[in-house]
């Protein structure tokens, strides 16, 4: 069975989202051989490569909050992060354009190097480190045992921007306007870090019916869009 997900990197609750997912499929038997394929996003295809602002004068400004509320909303999503075991550090982020890093993921998941997907989350809400430099990705690249001269290619060029843009896509006909979106065997959505639980239910469900035909259920949770998040 295959699940996609649609995902950006600069999402905190598709990295929470991706822990759960990652946790649900550790309970069922068999979870380990279901194949996750990671799904371009982008947020926000029109944000600069360098760093613009502070996470907590962007969130401000983009929710019509004060900077205390907005501190406080960011330390509230944090702390749901660091629930799942994660070093979250969401306020020190360092938010830049994420589209290199989605063509990264295509060719890395082409070379069967899907741990490349926790590496870039970590490095942008545990490390705090600019997903648009290219310095920063090919440290990752190497990590995963990529081949250095490949991955500059890739970085220099346009390869796996078709890929990206084809995901976004599939995205806008799938009806997807944020993520995460869990797409479970072809026939379930999960919208949103859904709890552990529910979505083990979901996971579940479509290995027991994944011969027969079924009609579609949908889930909703907490998603990021590229008019905000919810809470």
């Amino acid at each position: 069975m295959k699940i996609e997900i649609w995902s950006d990197y600069a999402c905190p609750f598709c990295y929470i989202g991706e822990k759960r997912m990652e946790k649900a499929l550790a309970e069922i038997p068999g979870g380990d051989k279901v194949e996750v394929e990671f799904k371009s996003f982008e947020l926000d295809p029109t944000a600069s490569g360098k760093v613009m602002s502070s996470t907590v004068d962007r969130f401000a400004m983009k929710y019509g909050l004060t900077k205390e509320g907005a501190a406080e909303r960011i330390e509230a999503i944090s702390a749901m992060g660091r629930g799942e075991g994660i070093d979250f550090r969401y306020a020190s982020t360092r938010y830049t354009n994420t589209f290199d890093s989605l063509r990264l993921t295509k060719y890395a998941q082409e070379q069967d190097k899907p741990e490349i997907v926790e590496k870039l989350f970590d490095a942008y809400f545990t490390k705090n480190l600019e997903l648009s430099d290219h310095a920063v990705l090919k440290e990752i690249a190497a990590e995963c045992g990529l081949d250095g001269e490949d991955v500059s290619r890739v970085l220099e060029s346009d390869r796996y921007a078709d890929e990206v843009r084809a995901d976004e896509r599939e995205a806008m006909e799938r009806g997807i306007h944020a993520v995460p979106l869990f797409l479970i065997g072809g026939k379930y959505t999960a919208s949103g870090a859904q709890p552990v639980e529910i979505l083990k239910g979901a996971v579940e469900k479509a290995m027991e019916e994944e011969n027969q035909t079924v009609s579609a259920a949908s889930l909703d949770g907490m998603v990021c869009g590229p008019n905000g998040c919810s809470f």
